[in-house]
């Protein structure tokens, strides 16, 4: 059997029973980057043996895997941190499974996608994830175009010395939408910087550090993104004539923005 076993993000103390019983029965553990993964299996008192498998070399060594699958063997796969096959290594095995009819199974666990998406408060009724994009060209722009049209919450990976520069392109192809930055998911100086485009990328320090995740609430085709006027007239309004909770409500459901978002724009107005 093939495992794929999802890993921590950050913090050991997410690895999972089931996670850690698989990795303690395997013959050996396949890892994306072997010092990594030496790490954890230390963290858990786990001795076995490591084999690197990185993306450039899961092609070329899936023949081996379905080599020793067929002598009996039980194998784990895990990437540096999160779900394999998710912007990481283990997709390519999996196929090699299926086409040789051999056995494999995920173990489910932390995953940097779901994490951000639940902690960024924006609409989860349905999201689109880009990974990684293209860093230049063509691609690049490409991709940039299809995030503006996704109609939907858009959720990416970015680098810390990039997220200021994709903050501004999708500013710029998307127009100033609701967003979340989420940095160190699940460690100790974990953050998420929630607001309009503009409003995060003017609350960020000069330097960002950590891993991101960054996630936008892009509306449909043919609609813009309701302003930060457009909300403030709004909810002055309904607060007008009801209470601030139900002004907020109303306000969250016309202008499709997070409630979380709303309410607490609502607080600032009553405030002021």
């Amino acid at each position: 059997m093939l495992y794929l076993i999802a890993t921590p993000i950050g913090n050991l103390g997410d690895i999972t029973y089931r996670a850690v019983e698989a990795l303690e029965s395997c013959d050996e553990v396949w890892c994306e980057d072997t010092r990594q993964s030496a790490k954890l299996l230390n963290h858990l008192g786990i001795k076995k043996p490591l084999v690197s498998c990185h993306e450039y070399t899961q092609k070329e060594k899936a023949p081996q895997l379905l080599e020793k699958l067929r002598a009996g063997c039980s194998i784990a796969y895990v990437s540096d941190a999160g779900m394999p096959g998710i912007s990481d290594p283990g997709a390519v095995l999996v196929q090699a499974c299926i086409e040789a009819d051999l056995p494999y199974t995920v173990l489910p666990g932390p995953s940097a996608v779901l994490t951000a998406a639940v902690l960024s408060c924006l609409p989860l009724d349905r999201f689109t994830f880009f990974g990684f994009l293209p860093r230049e060209g063509t691609a690049r722009k490409q991709a940039l175009r299809d995030l503006s049209v996704c109609g939907c919450t858009a959720i990416l990976y970015e680098s810390p010395h990039r997220v200021k520069d994709t903050l501004s392109d999708v500013l710029d192809v998307a127009g100033d939408c609701p967003c979340a930055l989420v940095r160190e998911l699940t460690k100790v100086h974990e953050s998420c910087h929630r607001g309009r485009i503009s409003e995060v990328l003017a609350a960020l320090p000069e330097e960002v550090k950590g891993e991101c995740v960054l996630l936008f609430s892009v509306p449909p085709k043919g609609e813009e993104a309701p302003t930060k006027e457009d909300l403030d007239g709004l909810l002055l309004q309904l607060m007008g004539h009801m209470s601030l909770k139900d002004a907020a409500r109303e306000a969250s459901e016309a202008l499709k923005l997070p409630k979380k978002q709303v309410y607490t724009r609502a607080l600032e107005l009553k405030n002021e």
